[in-house]
């Protein structure tokens, strides 16, 4: 029997720059007391904040997100950092699996509306891949997450092209984090 991935995204959006985010970010991922394979990665946003986006991946047969193990934060701490969780995802093509290298961006796009033409997206992929995964339960945030891994001479571009030419609800150019 083949064994399903599921990608659990989970989105937080703060103030904090990654040297003082990731020391939160090691405390939060060990009160939920998550051992798998997780991607962090920032995305600047142009209010003066910052949105991190980590990736928990696991197999479907051992998935238990368990996002309520978590201690309650004082007030300060939750007006500093706002998380929000977008849900598990299951793949639907993936083209590259690891970090992304040192020469490389990843530029995250989420889609809502179900009936999008993935293939338009597909097009995008000259100068990279591309990793799609779809909404594995009816509750998740988007109904799609693109993950595109581009040469950083190109990001901007590709990003910009996206906007010209498709239609999505969100995207960035992502930067994976590391402690």
């Amino acid at each position: 029997m083949k064994e399903n991935i599921i990608v659990q995204f989970v989105e937080f959006e703060t103030t904090l720059d990654s040297e003082a985010f990731i020391p939160k970010w090691e405390q939060y991922k060990e009160s939920i007391d998550d051992n798998r394979h997780v991607v962090l990665q920032q995305h600047v946003l142009k209010n003066g904040k910052f949105k991190y986006i980590s990736q928990h991946k696991c197999s479907s047969n051992e998935f238990q997100f368990a996002f309520n193990k978590e201690r309650k934060a004082s007030k300060a701490r939750e007006a500093e950092i706002r998380k929000r969780l977008a849900g598990g995802y299951s793949v639907l093509q993936l083209e590259t699996i690891g970090e992304t290298k040192a020469d490389e961006s990843k530029i995250l796009v989420f889609i809502l509306d179900a009936r999008t033409d993935l293939d338009s997206f597909r097009q995008f992929c000259v100068h990279g891949k591309l990793n799609i995964y779809q909404a594995y339960y009816e509750n998740c945030k988007f109904t799609y997450i693109l993950e595109f891994f581009v040469k950083n001479e190109y990001a901007a571009d590709v990003l910009q092209q996206l906007r010209i030419l498709t239609s999505f609800d969100e995207a960035g150019i992502y930067k994976e984090c590391h402690a």
